[in-house]
């Protein structure tokens, strides 16, 4: 792709906000936001981030910049969010190389572990407006009707396609997870393998700070011990694994959970693999969370006393 086909108001905004025009594609990708890859006409690689405007994008660029501030590996931002019609946008600076760190075994875990409890020991004094709504996969205290959150180009599918069992599993979990009374901290929703690079045995870079949650410590670092293992389409880390992470994480926080927290991390491993399940189901796509469920979702609800 060269910088002609850029979407039309990338131009511009490049020029005003960060003093130079694109003179080159690195890379375009696409989820729930638009990510460019940028070579500027004075040599400068940047990255710019667009994503529908739900009122989530500042509070997310302004913890992510206090962390960068600290010296955390994370891409710093380089400007403000701002408003593009119906678009939240803002550039960040370019941190490219590093590998996935692949495996799901306890001792990868525990790896990940220690990175998830820098990122919430780093967020745990930022004080930013909570990013509501929450990151769908992690959204179970929605007030929509239904079991779901309301979306409607998920909506409007085939529900029937949905197992018995994984509406079972959201709706026990969501359960728990909405009757726990927790309260709520910053943290990192999205932490699967797939948004973290390491480098040399250490990590190098965390990414995807769009998809920051406000919901309880427990919970956060339930649903990361579940997924850290995704360095590819999602899937759901084995039990042995999920558990040895949240150990690790209390000993690197130096705090324990109380028994209340310890079935919420155990409800929340499951509500983003139920939503994963859903979407392979909506979508006919190869069922690995639907797999993973079937297998380990009696042993979670049972920790997680729901």
């Amino acid at each position: 792709m060269s910088s002609d086909e850029l979407p039309g108001w990338l131009t511009e905004w490049c020029s005003e906000e960060l003093g130079a025009k694109p003179d080159d594609v690195l890379f375009r990708a696409h989820s729930i936001s638009t990510v460019f890859g940028l070579r500027l006409t004075d040599g400068t690689d940047v990255v710019v981030k667009a994503r529908p405007d739900d009122g989530r994008a500042e509070a997310c660029v302004t913890a992510q910049a206090r962390l960068a501030e600290r010296g955390f590996p994370c891409a710093r931002p380089l400007t403000r969010v701002v408003e593009v019609g119906s678009l939240a946008v803002h550039a960040e600076e370019s941190r490219p190389g590093g590998e996935m760190l692949r495996g799901d075994s306890p001792e990868v875990a525990v790896r990940y572990a220690e990175v998830f409890a820098g990122v919430m020991a780093g967020l745990a004094d930022v004080v930013v407006a909570p990013p509501l709504p929450n990151p769908r996969w992690v959204r179970w205290d929605h007030r929509d009707p239904g079991l779901w959150p309301s979306l409607d180009f998920l909506d409007e599918r085939n529900q029937d396609v949905v197992s018995a069992l994984v509406v079972d599993t959201a709706s026990r979990a969501r359960g728990r997870l909405t009757a726990a009374g927790l309260p709520r901290v910053l943290g990192h929703g999205d932490f699967e393998g797939q948004n973290l690079r390491w480098c040399d045995g250490a990590v190098s870079t965390v990414h995807d700070w769009d998809s920051l949650a406000w919901q309880p410590e427990a919970a956060l670092v339930g649903a990361a011990s579940g997924m850290f293992s995704s360095t590819g389409p999602p899937t759901l880390a084995p039990i042995a694994s999920s558990e040895a992470f949240l150990l690790a994480y209390q000993d690197f926080r130096e705090r324990r959970f109380t028994a209340a927290e310890q079935e919420v991390a155990w409800a929340a491993s499951l509500w983003p693999a139920a939503h994963n399940a859903r979407w392979e189901a909506l979508h006919g796509d190869a069922p690995l969370c639907g797999d993973q469920l079937r297998a380990q979702a009696a042993e979670r609800l049972r920790r997680a006393n729901a």
